[in-house]
């Protein structure tokens, strides 16, 4: 757990008991943030934190909504917990947050009367007035809620995608140049709480329609995460056009923290004991880029990007200015960089990893695709030899790097011959990291839209070519680390399911690792780690045949494989 650092203590009631909150997160590592903020922010104002549902005043379900199944997902979380709210429990709020209240804010009240209130992105930090006021309205709708039907999940899930089916783009979303149009990131508007007798019953309802809000040290957290790795969000949002991607309009645009703030976090997570700290936001390598002066959001080309970042003054604030700074704080830890656009790495980008010894020598760079023509109708402003050169100087100007990608397979318009070209080039650049996405078509954007849609058999099918091909270059990957001496990080020991099976699903890194057999040979004491080319929960594992200490680097001797996993001694 991070300490708090905010001047506020809560002042105890020796009357009334404090209320006691449950919650469910949902999605990526950035939405984790966004729990803990919730959770740290309960907790700094009284509130009582239990896993046991049934004995909770409220429970919070912290949503995502960015493909078709993690929506799924949500609503099937918020339904259990209606259900079991309405079996054990009638007088418990559920509170639905995240994602999902951002992309629906409008409807979700009507489609989910049960819910006792939804609140969005912006309002993460002020989580506890929200719980309170569900909690006080919550007795007030029982009784209505006897009389009224409620809305299947079957209703629910296909109104949602009948709404965005029928919603029209805006003409700033429709722009080519949608980081650059004025009215991007300024549609401020909060949907008002209702406060009319007739409306009593209804859902308390908070969602800002473009979210503003980004953490900084002073916010509470409450961290999820095991001791000895974090996460430390960078920035929120992101300015890019993907036409697959509807990130920016729940997310707002791109908004960076200052770097004084962040490498405060930093020192404190260091002090905490936290040996790994991992960067995240929509797109790590921009990070600053917005809080030059007069700056424009019509940089997101290689082209412009490289012009603005020129351009800047010797002291900008930048991802590499942040990697320096963070690099320099002492202390036995790791930085590792998720989450970098191919459009926004430079030179100076490479030459400060290169000279960051702190700095984990692995690198999180989706390229989604390589055939021209699915990057252009990507709308990802790269070309397929800008990728390929980009490759080549990383690899050159950083020894040792691993390079983890995702592409998406399946795109509308996707032929025989463009999926072959990316096949070949998985083949050719032997990525040490690689998953991949089956596309799914969504609602509200642009790809969604496209003719040439591929069927669902299709898209399977290329999915598992590319994962057959990736998966005899992994087992080449880890070969080749035998032998060697490396340093891990200590995560735990492992018990026989681990070491039994290395099944690892992700929505946001599609599938990493598979069913091993060879793991089933692996019996006795073993402890769980990582290397630096393994970011948690994602990548491989190292299995150490030995004692070691827990939340520690240690180092070890790789004396054999699995297909994506290593075996070690300890030194």
């Amino acid at each position: 757990m991070t300490k708090t650092n905010s001047i506020f203590k809560p002042q105890p009631n020796p009357v009334s008991k404090p209320l006691r909150v449950g919650l469910i997160s949902l999605g990526c590592a950035k939405n984790l943030v966004d729990a803990e903020i919730m959770l740290g922010s309960l907790l700094k104002g009284g509130v009582e934190i239990t896993n046991d549902a049934a004995s909770a005043d409220a429970v919070i379900v912290n949503t995502c909504s960015f493909i078709d199944s993690a929506q799924e997902e949500s609503v099937d979380s918020i339904l259990e917990s209606i259900e079991l709210r309405d079996a054990n429990q009638r007088g418990q709020a559920v509170i639905v947050s995240g994602c999902l209240s951002q992309r629906f804010r409008e409807e979700l009240p009507k489609l989910m009367p049960e819910v006792d209130a939804f609140m969005g992105i912006d309002q993460v930090a002020q989580v506890g007035n929200i719980v309170s006021q569900a909690v006080s309205n919550r007795a007030g709708k029982i009784a209505d809620e006897k009389t009224k039907g409620k809305n299947s999940k079957t209703k629910i899930s296909a109104r949602l995608n009948e709404l965005e089916k029928s919603r029209d783009l805006s003409e700033h979303e429709k722009s080519e140049s949608i980081r650059g149009s004025e009215k991007f990131g300024k549609t401020k508007t909060v949907v008002t709480k209702h406060d009319s007798r007739s409306a009593i019953h209804e859902p308390l309802f908070d969602v800002t329609a473009r979210p503003v809000f980004i953490p900084d040290f002073e916010t509470p957290r409450f961290r999820l995460t095991p001791k000895h790795f974090a996460y430390l969000k960078i920035a929120e949002g992101c300015n890019h056009p993907c036409s697959f991607c509807i990130i920016p309009r729940m997310r707002g645009s791109h908004r960076s923290r200052t770097q004084k703030d962040i490498v405060a976090e930093a020192r404190a997570l260091i002090a905490d004991g936290v040996k790994e700290i991992n960067l995240i936001s929509q797109d790590s390598t921009y990070y600053g880029l917005d809080l030059r002066p007069n700056h424009s959001r019509a940089i997101s080309s290689p082209e412009k990007f490289s012009a603005a970042a020129k351009s800047l003054a010797a002291d900008a604030t930048t991802i590499c200015s942040l990697l320096h700074e963070l690099n320099s704080l002492k202390g036995d830890f790791w930085i590792r960089l998720l989450y970098t656009h191919p459009a926004h790495w430079t030179d100076e980008l490479i030459h400060t990893i290169a000279e960051c010894k702190k700095v984990a020598r692995y690198v999180d760079i989706p390229l989604q695709h390589i055939h021209e023509n699915m990057l252009e109708r990507m709308r990802r402003e790269t070309s397929q030899q800008y990728i390929v050169d980009l490759i080549k100087k990383i690899r050159a100007g950083i020894p040792g790097i691993a390079l983890r990608t995702t592409f998406i397979v399946g795109f509308p318009g996707e032929t025989e011959a463009s999926f072959q070209t990316l096949l070949d080039f998985v083949r050719e650049t032997k990525f040490e990291r690689l998953g991949v996405f089956t596309y799914s078509q969504e609602d509200g954007t642009l790809a969604g839209k496209m003719a040439g849609q591929i069927p669902d058999k299709m898209k399977q099918k290329r999915r598992e070519l590319v994962m057959a091909a990736q998966h005899k270059i992994a087992k080449q990957v880890s070969e080749s680390f035998v032998g060697h001496e490396i340093k891990a990080l200590v995560e735990g020991e492992a018990n026989a399911k681990q070491l039994q099976s290395a099944n690892v699903s992700s929505w946001e890194h599609g599938l990493i690792r598979e069913t091993d057999k060879h793991t089933a040979q692996m019996k006795g004491n073993y402890f769980v780690a990582r290397g630096e080319a393994d970011a948690p929960d994602i990548d491989g594992r190292i299995y150490i045949r030995g004692k070691l200490p827990v939340g520690e680097f240690a180092r070890v001797k790789i004396v054999g494989h699995t297909d994506y996993d290593l075996i070690a001694e300890p030194l």
